[in-house]
C-alpha cells in the first residue's frame, strides 16, 4: 500500500466488539486509513461519540427510534445521519468507500455485505453467517465483481496467512478452537450453567452472541462452513482442533505432509489489520508471542458428545440447501433466549436440532428463499 493513498473504510457493525478494535487500528495509523461510514445497531450514544472522533462522511443507525438524538448530534458537524436497517446496504454504494469491513453480528450483515461486493468493493469480513447463510451467492458475487473477499476471523485470517504464497494443493485445514469456557464439562454439569459462566471466556474478548456460541462449539461450526467457502476444500478435509492456549490460530497441511501455522497473542486487532493492510504487513504496537510464557501447546479432539452444535454445523453443510440457514437462524433465536433467561444451556443444541428435523428443505435456493426461510424459522 502507498502510505500517501489513505483507505476509506466502512464499518457495519462499529459499536461492537470488532468494530471497536478496528477503530482501534485506525487510530494508530491514520496516515494510512480513514473512517468513511459508520453503521450500528441501537447503540447511539458510542455510535456518537465515534463519529465525532473519526468525522465519516456519513452515519447509520438500525434502530430508528435512535435517529432523533443521532442527526442532532452529528449533522450540526456536517455528518450525514440515516436511519433503518436499509440504510445500511444504500451507504455501500458510496463510491468514496474503498473498503467496508463486515462485522455485524448474525444474518443481519447479509444484505448490506452482499452489496458491497456487488459494487466492487473489497470486503472485510468478520460476519462468519454471511458465509453460513449464503455461501455460494456470497462467494459468487466476489468472484463476479472481483471484489477481493479477506477474512478477519483469527482462525480465518491464519488460514489465508498460511497460504498467501503457497501454490500447492491443500490436504486438510486444520482449525483451532479454545473450547471455551466449558472445556471438559459433562452434560450433567452443562444442565445448570448460567449465563454469567457462559460468557466468562478464557482466553477471547467478544460480544455476547459470539461468546456464547464459543461455549457450545456452534462459533466452530460456523466457521468450519465458513472455511469451506472462502478456502474451497472440501468440508469433510476441515478438521477442528481444541487449542487451549489459543496462540495457533490456525493450520493448513499440504499435499506433501508439510503443515504451517500462524501463531501469536489471542487479539483481534491483529487480523483486522491484516486485512486492512494487505497484502502489506505494517507495525503493530501490539505485545510479542513469548514463547516462554507458553511452554507447553496442547491440542485434543473436541467432545462432539457433549457439545453437539458442531456436529449440527457439520450435519447442515452436508445437507446443503437452505439447511445452513435453518440452523443459523434457529441458533440466533436459541442463544437469544438462553440470554434472557428462557432456556437452558443445553436446550440450545435441542432447539438448533428440532428446527433442522422440521423445517422445510430447498435444495437450491434463491436469495429471497434464505430470507423467507430465515424469517420462518425466527417466527417459530
Amino acid at each position: 500500500m502507498n502510505k500517501d493513498i489513505i483507505k476509506r473504510i466502512a464499518i457495519l457493525g462499529s459499536t461492537g466488539s470488532i468494530g471497536t478494535q478496528a477503530l482501534n487500528v485506525i487510530r494508530r495509523h491514520r496516515d494510512r486509513f480513514a473512517v468513511e461510514v459508520l453503521c450500528a445497531g441501537s447503540n447511539a450514544d458510542l455510535l456518537v461519540q465515534q463519529a465525532l472522533e473519526f468525522n465519516p462522511n456519513a452515519v447509520a443507525i438500525a434502530d430508528e427510534t435512535k435517529y432523533q438524538a443521532v442527526k442532532e448530534a452529528l449533522e450540526p458537524k456536517g455528518i450525514k445521519v440515516f436511519s433503518g436497517a436499509s440504510s445500511m446496504v444504500d451507504l455501500m454504494e458510496m463510491d468514496t468507500v474503498d473498503m467496508v469491513l463486515a462485522s455485524i453480528v448474525g444474518f443481519a450483515g447479509l444484505r448490506p455485505t452482499l452489496r458491497a461486493l456487488e459494487r466492487g468493493k473489497a470486503v472485510a469480513l468478520a460476519n462468519k453467517e454471511t458465509l453460513v447463510v449464503a455461501g455460494s451467492i456470497v462467494t459468487a458475487a466476489a468472484r463476479r465483481h472481483r471484489a477481493p473477499l479477506l477474512p478477519v476471523d483469527s482462525e480465518h485470517s491464519a488460514i489465508f496467512q498460511c497460504l498467501v504464497g503457497e501454490g500447492s494443493a491443500v490436504d486438510k485445514i486444520l482449525l483451532t478452537a479454545s473450547g471455551g469456557p466449558f472445556r471438559g464439562r459433562s452434560r450433567e454439569e452443562l444442565a445448570t450453567v448460567t449465563l454469567e459462566q457462559a460468557l466468562r471466556h478464557p482466553n477471547w474478548s467478544m460480544g455476547r452472541k459470539v461468546t456464547i456460541d464459543s461455549a457450545t462449539l456452534m462459533n466452530k461450526g460456523l466457521e468450519v462452513i465458513e472455511a469451506q467457502w472462502l478456502f474451497g476444500v472440501d468440508v469433510d478435509n476441515i478438521e477442528v482442533l481444541v487449542h487451549p492456549q489459543s496462540v495457533v490460530h490456525s493450520m493448513v497441511q499440504f499435499a506433501d505432509g508439510s503443515i504451517k501455522a500462524q501463531l501469536g497473542i489471542p487479539t483481534m486487532e491483529t487480523p483486522i489489520q491484516y486485512a486492512f493492510s494487505f497484502p502489506e504487513r505494517i507495525e503493530s504496537h501490539l505485545p510479542r508471542l513469548d514463547f516462554a510464557q507458553y511452554p507447553t501447546l496442547t491440542f485434543e479432539k473436541p467432545d462432539r458428545a457433549t457439545f453437539r452444535c458442531l456436529d449440527l454445523a457439520y450435519s447442515a453443510i452436508h445437507r446443503g440447501g437452505n439447511m445452513p440457514c435453518v440452523m443459523n437462524a434457529a441458533n440466533e433465536v436459541a442463544v437469544q433466549q438462553f440470554i434472557e433467561g428462557k432456556i437452558g444451556f443445553l436446550d440450545i443444541a435441542d432447539r438448533v436440532e428440532t428446527a433442522m428435523q422440521s423445517a422445510p428443505f430447498i435444495p437450491d435456493p434463491t436469495l429471497d428463499d434464505l430470507f423467507e426461510t430465515d424469517n420462518e424459522i425466527r417466527k417459530n
